[in-house]
Formats: C-alpha cells, structure tokens, sequence
C-alpha cells in the first residue's frame, strides 16, 4: 500500500506530520529513531480494521525539531498534544524501539488514554535494558555518527537492523528513509534512550500489553524480550522468524497479523 498523503497539525513545539488511514478503533504507530512514519507502510493495510496513525515524531521526517534538551517525557506530552489536535481520546499505542520507550513514558503519564500497549524491539531504556557501560558507549557512538556524511551514515546503521537475509530492495527503502535523518532529533532521542531505565514502570502496566520481537534483533537481543515479559502482568510474548530489529517491515504479514489479532481481542 502507498505510505499515504501527509496530514500536519501544530502544537506547542512546532508542526508535527502524520499519515491516517481507515476507520474504527485508534492505532497509534510510533517510529524509532532514525525513521519516521514512512516505516510503517505495510502496516497501513490494517486500515480496514482500525484507524491506522503514525506520526513522524518532533525530530524526525516532517516534523519541527523539538526544543534543545528535550526528554522522553517532554515527548509524551508532544504526543498527548497530538492526540488532541487530531482528535483522538484512547488508542492502541504500537511503539517500535525508542518508540516503544515513548508508549511506556506515555502510558505512566496518560493512562487513561491507552487502551493497549504493542512494544516492539524496544527497551526498558539502553541504561534498563543493557546498563550503564552499555548504554553510554551507544550514546557516543549515536553523538558521534551523527556528523558523517549521509552515505556514509546510511551504511553504518542500516545493515544492522533487518538480518542478512533481508532483501535489497528492503535495504534501499529503509536506506532513504534514514537518509533524510535530523541530526538533532536525533542526539536528542539517543541521549533518552541512554538516560533511562523504566524497569520499574514495567511491573504498574495494568492494560493488555503485546510484546513483538523479530527473533534475531541484534540491537533489542529476545533476552530484553523476556525480560520485558517477566515484570508486565500478563504480557504476551511473540517471536517473529525471520526478522531483525524493524521487524514490521521485514516480515510484514506475520506482524500485521499478531497486531490484528490481539487489538480486536483488547477492546
């Protein structure tokens, strides 16, 4: 399906792009660095069940930066404005890596809002998930890849998310998609990442809550999966073969279909 005509709305931090597509229930896609909303293509074909909307985050795509310093919070209240000027009460709330870590920072703040969580390849933030040592090592190199040139850039971060099985044309479409990156967006996302742990957060989560994972992600390893699935109250746990860390777009039908299946039996 065509990734679909772009919307804009303004809120306090500037214009903010969105794609929608359908009608019915609210799901609310939220991207990884590096992206934007473009990454959610194949996921558009839910829209003959759902309301199907994916913002491309302040920072990225065709959105405003967000103000210098901004933290994972200050993006959860970028995305309650959004919910407003789009017109959107309650959602299934679909966040794919640091967009997994902005739906746990939304959910602790807007509860009332969201009617599920789907938590892709994400993390309880680099420091959570991984550690301090960790975390700050992947916090230079974020702060320090962001100055290369854009081809070079490309080819320094895209391998690393779809398995080597993926095909070019795969490759080439995340390899634009990344290519119109903003620098600032995101130093700004990595240094959230970095900065937080949410472990403790995991164990309040009191909605149905689906967690995804592409089973040979190389930067959200299954171990952060199950980690993820021991703390949430009754969390599901699916493994998608064949995928790597954007496991939506590299094994499309099978995500799609996992979606489905558990936001209708959430309602």
């Amino acid at each position: 399906m065509d990734p679909g005509a772009v919307e804009r709305v303004q809120i306090s931090s500037g214009s903010v792009a969105f794609r929608r597509a359908g009608d019915g229930p609210v799901l609310l896609l939220l991207h990884g660095f590096l992206c934007d909303s473009r990454v959610w293509r194949e996921q558009l074909d839910l829209a003959d069940r759902f309301t199907v909307v994916a913002w491309d985050a302040p920072g990225a795509g065709g959105s405003s930066d967000p103000p210098e310093g901004s933290t994972i919070g200050d993006w959860a209240r970028q995305l309650a404005e959004f919910f407003d000027a789009v017109g959107i009460e309650r959602a299934h709330v679909l966040g794919l890596s640091w967009g997994g870590l902005l739906a746990q920072s939304f959910y602790t703040a807007y509860r009332s809002r969201v009617s599920s969580l789907v938590l892709a390849d994400t993390y309880a933030g680099w420091r959570g998930s991984f550690g301090s040592q960790i975390a700050d090592q992947r916090l230079e190199r974020c702060e320090r890849d962001a100055s290369l040139p854009v081809d070079r850039f490309v080819q320094a971060w895209v391998p690393q998310f779809f398995t080597d099985a993926a095909p070019p044309e795969l490759v080439e479409e995340m390899s634009t998609i990344v290519s119109s990156f903003h620098p600032s967006g995101f130093r700004m996302m990595a240094r959230t990442l970095a900065e937080t742990d949410s472990t403790e957060l995991l164990a309040t989560i009191a909605v149905p809550t689906l967690l995804l994972w592409g089973e040979d992600d190389r930067r959200s390893p299954l171990e952060v999966a199950e980690a993820f699935r021991d703390r949430i109250p009754h969390a599901q746990l699916q493994v998608i073969p064949g995928a790597g860390h954007v496991s939506n777009m590299e094994q499309p039908d099978r995500f799609n279909a996992d979606v489905a299946h558990f936001c209708a039996s959430a309602r």
